[in-house]
């Protein structure tokens, strides 16, 4: 690329400047409508209630008002108590039928909704001839079963009640078997056998396989009890932990103006003295093999071992150590010294950048307003997301006991008795099979659910975009303002924040359309990669992982270059296309610079989180321990002393993020600036140079006839 000339007008971002990338802007608008009719319509027909509450064989929702099951027992008196949802074991057709596998394609399993979960094993056969015990029966029937006196066999053949009860638990208004090991020996209600219905006797252990992801749950359950009384007596303790954090982060940011030159320097000097006794371990080891039994033979006579530990005595193996950090010592040493000035001049744009965040304090404060938006958008995706699953529609199915050619066949419950389906078959019913639906939205459903997580991506992509823009715009304002702090405009933040919305809507959503679908399409090989990992083609395995690098090496890239192009955008005023291209081009002419100051800010970014979030975590594991004496009686009792530390180990690490990457913006939008300052001014009294008295001393150059610039 060229280098840019100098233009006298030219005193920072431009603010007579006009819209860009119009027609990504309108299209911007239009899938945001497009996104807002999705939403209404799968608000239209889902129901979320779905997810949440149980059905029964009819596809009745228990417990809820204006349903035929929202009070399933008003003798019981429990009229408050939402009924919970019952899953029948064994087969509901009559005694004779009652041999037939429970996976024969006639046979189904029904769902009642009931007020209680049964408590005991009881069959309906031995209940039939005992009034208390069939009292106690019919809360498990069909609420129109009622006290009507029919046959065993006319109740199981209606599916009125199960064939069966077994001691069951609630779990997620559902009940299920309350399976429980004592001594050992596997129980069910104080039992290990059960009667199934038809006389026969059947082993508990039956019903484990489908108990036991029942009991994980359950455990899961009183886990999350007892974590949420963790969180009720000590949020407030957590809270101030987070403010902790909050305080160390931005301690941690005004020291490095201070600090970063000896922070920097002495990790380095700790490298090098790291490397230089790895090499005098590798050859301490070398030595002491010398003479002994089969240490001179080589790695290629020894060949391929499973075992690693084979060829650590061989004095080839360290011999081969030592001249690898030999190389590795010599590489980073004459990197040192050829990069100095580079490795100063970050260090110095890192005080810069700390000298920037004072001077715009409200920058700190931004990154929430960006959280706030993020979290707008990943709701309205997920109720979206829900809506559109509970969509579909009840699906009833003819079920039979005998033959029956409608066998399987849709139906409809009202106009059921009075079809020709009751006539050829009069055992067969029409009973709820699952959600679905033939109309043409829910042939769509896919297609809208992938158009829901593609908006999620961009909405999210512009999002962060506008909060980078805007950062860099205020960042920039600071750095081209001539003499600081007097020079920088008032209330650069907002200034930049409404420039990058009018202006400049349609360049962010350009550069967040590119990312949203690399993202999407990486999103799906990551699904594809999933649904092949038990097949058996290697090829198809090797492809896809090669496109799943390359997506995630161009993913990066794209990041990499649309944050130095909002940049541009935030000084110059440019489309996403010009200002992607002048940033890159200025990037490349200074590669060498460029890649110093990224992994100098790297390091201090992971030292100053790995400080932030380890001091934070220390303290916060000897407060709840109550290990500190100060305050060991403040300190709350716990049921496990590890919720509210890694509460406040991972808000410490959010917090310290969000710090550090106003912080990072800073230093980026800072050294692009300083290089177009380098091509644009030469330091004379016409073209002056706007970088800061430490850079120009650090690179030998002055402003003549400004001595106070």
């Amino acid at each position: 690329g060229t280098p840019h000339k100098y233009d006298p007008t030219f005193k920072g971002p431009i603010y007579d400047r006009g819209c860009t990338d119009i027609v990504c802007c309108v299209l911007l608008v239009v899938a945001i409508v497009g996104y807002v009719v999705v939403g209404v319509v799968a608000w239209t027909h889902g129901d979320p209630r779905k997810v949440i509450y149980p059905t029964d064989s009819r596809g009745q929702f228990c417990g809820q008002q204006g349903t035929p099951n929202a009070y399933v027992s008003p003798a019981m008196g429990a009229l408050g108590t939402p009924p919970r949802h019952i899953r029948l074991q064994g087969c509901s057709g009559p005694p004779q039928l009652s041999e037939i596998p429970l996976t024969h394609p006639r046979v189904r399993r029904f769902q009642i909704c009931v007020s209680r979960c049964p408590d005991r094993f009881l069959t309906l056969l031995s209940a039939y001839t005992s009034s208390s015990d069939m009292e106690y029966y019919r809360q498990f029937c069909v609420p129109e079963f009622g006290n009507t006196l029919k046959s065993p066999v006319e109740i199981l053949k209606n599916k009125e009640c199960p064939a069966m009860l077994i001691p069951s638990t609630p779990l997620a208004r559902r009940c299920l078997p309350a399976v429980q090991a004592k001594q050992g020996v596997i129980m069910v209600g104080n039992e290990t056998t059960y009667d199934d219905g038809s006389g026969r006797r059947r082993n508990v252990t039956e019903l484990l396989e489908g108990a036991k992801k029942a009991n994980v749950v359950l455990e899961a359950r009183q886990l999350a009890m007892k974590i949420f009384e963790d969180y009720t007596v000590s949020w407030y303790w957590i809270i101030i932990g987070l403010v902790i954090a909050m305080l160390a982060s931005l301690l941690f940011i005004v020291l490095l103006r201070y600090l970063a030159g000896i922070m920097v320097w002495v990790m380095m000097v700790l490298v090098i003295l790291v490397l230089a006794y790895g090499i005098f371990h590798c050859y301490l080891e070398y030595a002491k093999l010398k003479g002994e039994a089969g240490s001179d033979m080589s790695i290629k006579d020894l060949g391929f071992q499973t075992d690693l530990r084979v060829y650590l005595h061989l004095r080839q193996t360290w011999l081969a150590f030592m001249i690898i950090l030999c190389v590795v010592e010599l590489v980073i040493v004459l990197l040192l010294i050829f990069l100095r000035k580079r490795i100063l001049i970050a260090i110095a744009l890192i005080k810069e950048a700390s000298r920037a965040i004072g001077h715009i304090m409200t920058s700190l404060l931004f990154p929430l307003c960006t959280f706030f938006l993020l979290c707008l958008c990943i709701a309205y995706w997920a109720s979206t997301a829900v809506f559109l699953s509970t969509s579909n529609e009840a699906v009833y199915k003819v079920f039979n006991e005998t033959a029956c050619p409608y066998s399987g066949q849709t139906c409809m419950p009202e106009t059921f008795n009075t079809s020709n389906v009751t006539k050829a078959c009069p055992d067969a019913q029409c009973l709820f099979a699952f959600y679905g639906g033939e109309s043409a939205y829910h042939k769509y459903l896919i297609a809208l659910q992938f158009f829901n997580i593609f908006m999620l991506f961009w909405l999210a992509n512009f999002v962060i975009a506008l909060g980078q823009v805007t950062l860099a715009g205020a960042f920039a304002s600071y750095y081209w303002a001539f003499k600081k702090p007097d020079d920088i405009p008032a209330f650069p933040l907002f200034s930049a924040f409404g420039r990058a919305l009018r202006y400049h809507t349609g360049s962010l959503a350009f550069g967040s359309l590119i990312l949203a679908i690399v993202q999407v399409i990486r999103v799906t090989l990551e699904y594809l990669d999933h649904r092949l990992k038990a097949a058996d083609n290697k090829v198809a395995k090797f492809l896809l992982g090669c496109l799943k690098c390359c997506f995630w090496c161009l993913e990066k890239f794209i990041k990499f270059l649309n944050r130095n192009a909002y940049i541009m955008i935030a000084v110059y005023g440019t489309n996403f296309c010009a200002s992607a291209r002048n940033a890159f081009f200025l990037l490349m002419r200074n590669i060498i610079r460029v890649a110093v100051l990224d992994k100098v800010t790297d390091f201090l970014f992971f030292l100053g989180k790995l400080l932030i979030v380890g001091s934070v975590g220390i303290l916060a594991f000897f407060f709840f321990t109550q290990r500190i004496k100060l305050v060991q009686d403040t300190a709350p009792s716990l049921n496990y002393y590890w919720v509210p530390i890694l509460t406040v180990i991972v808000g410490s690490y959010l917090i310290a993020h969000g710090f550090f990457s106003v912080y990072g913006m800073c230093v980026d939008t800072l050294f692009l600036c300083f290089l177009e300052d380098l091509e644009r001014h030469d330091g004379s009294t016409e073209k002056p140079y706007f970088m800061s008295p430490g850079l120009q001393k650090l690179l030998k150059k002055s402003n003549k006839g400004h001595p106070d610039a």
